[in-house]
């Protein structure tokens, strides 16, 4: 529910590092300029990489006498990536994460070239109705039937002329808008780019003095290709071994998928609190922790359980000795697409009570994490 609080909240102040995360072009594996994006936000936080360019702030002196916790988001989106070019000049192209071919089709997309940065336009490729038989028009077009094509006539051209060849990365050639009206955004890569503003907004109102009294130490993971498999998350949990992790999701929002009495994440209504998906259970201790400093913040959670889909949570809680984890999901129209919507009132909220749960956490709430003898 929109109220004069949350709308006091809704001050825009990383409206900026939204867009520029958004606007970034990360396919599964070619994650550099959220990196970049990255980097460049961290503020006095340290920031490190790995050799599949997960990243880890404030992971340096780590207090072995504290228990960790682990603010998890994965920086890819979903793409494609090129397989083969044929005679025409037209690719091929493999999915990286979930796409439908209706989404994907008469759509642009950028196709990166053999420098390695620069990306050049590619439309994805659809037949025209003038010449579709009626069998054609009835039946639903395949993925595997799609193509790109970046306007050359030849495979020599796309090589020689264009420098793209197989193996290069593909994503949506989509630019971040914001509506100042109503507070919307609308843009790519919202799963999960808002996750990655998020951890970085949560330690930014901390500050590096927060940070460094809480009865806990706290690491941001920016985990790679989640898309394909929740790999990066797989890492990170290695490396850091948390106790506790807080998955950052942009999740579907089910406004036009459920009614309103259905509905678990709805836009507008809050950040979405997870029990479970089909890739695990939420920790029950924590979700009521969550909800008691939520409560006490004024901010609005909307509680879901998800008979499908999965996050990061999936790896995390299972890695090591087990992690307690919990996910909060900032809802988002038309994941998997070209053009998502989210309201930035979701983001914020999302930040703002992730920063009231950290700072009332005390050792005694994290107790549990340890071994118990019964």
């Amino acid at each position: 529910m929109v109220t004069l609080e949350s709308l006091k909240r809704c001050n825009m102040k990383y409206i900026k590092l939204l867009e520029d995360v958004s606007n970034a072009y990360g396919a599964p594996g070619y994650e550099d300029q959220v990196i970049d994006v990255v980097k460049a936000n961290k503020g006095d936080f340290s920031l490190q990489a790995d050799a599949m360019k997960n990243l880890y702030m404030n992971f340096t002196d780590i207090d072995p006498n504290k228990p960790t916790i682990m603010l998890d988001s994965h920086m890819d989106e979903v793409g494609f990536m090129v397989q083969a070019i044929d005679e025409n000049g037209l690719l091929l192209m493999q999915a990286l994460g979930g796409w439908t071919a209706a989404s994907a089709q008469s759509q642009l997309f950028m196709v990166r070239t053999n420098d390695n940065e620069s990306y050049v336009p590619a439309v994805a490729t659809s037949k025209p109705i003038h010449f579709m038989t009626a069998e054609e028009k009835a039946k639903p077009v395949a993925l595997t039937d799609l193509k790109l094509d970046v306007g050359a006539t030849s495979r020599e051209e796309v090589i020689n002329d264009f420098g793209i060849t197989v193996g290069q990365p593909v994503v949506p050639a989509t630019k971040f808008q914001f509506n100042e009206k109503n507070g919307m955004m609308i843009g790519k890569a919202f799963d999960n780019r808002l996750g990655v503003a998020a951890t970085i907004a949560v330690f930014n109102e901390l500050g590096l003095e927060g940070v460094k009294n809480l009865p806990f130490n706290l690491v941001g993971a920016f985990a790679t290709q989640e898309e394909v498999g929740l790999r990066g998350a797989k890492v990170t949990t290695k490396r850091i071994d948390p106790q506790v992790a807080i998955v950052f999701e942009g999740t579907p929002s089910d406004d036009y998928a459920k009614s309103a009495t259905l509905g678990q994440g709805r836009v507008k209504q809050g950040p979405q609190l997870r029990y479970r998906d089909s890739t695990y259970i939420a920790s029950d201790h924590l979700n009521n922790l969550f909800l008691k400093a939520s409560e006490e913040a004024g901010i609005t959670i909307q509680q879901a359980v998800r008979d499908g889909g999965g996050t990061n949570a999936g790896s995390i809680h299972t890695a090591n000795n087990g992690v307690s984890v919990i996910t909060l999901g900032m809802p988002t129209r038309y994941a998997h697409t070209h053009y998502l919507i989210s309201a930035y009132q979701d983001f914020q909220d999302t930040v703002d009570v992730t920063v009231a749960f950290l700072k009332g956490l005390t050792a005694e709430d994290l107790a549990f994490t340890s071994l118990q003898d019964l």
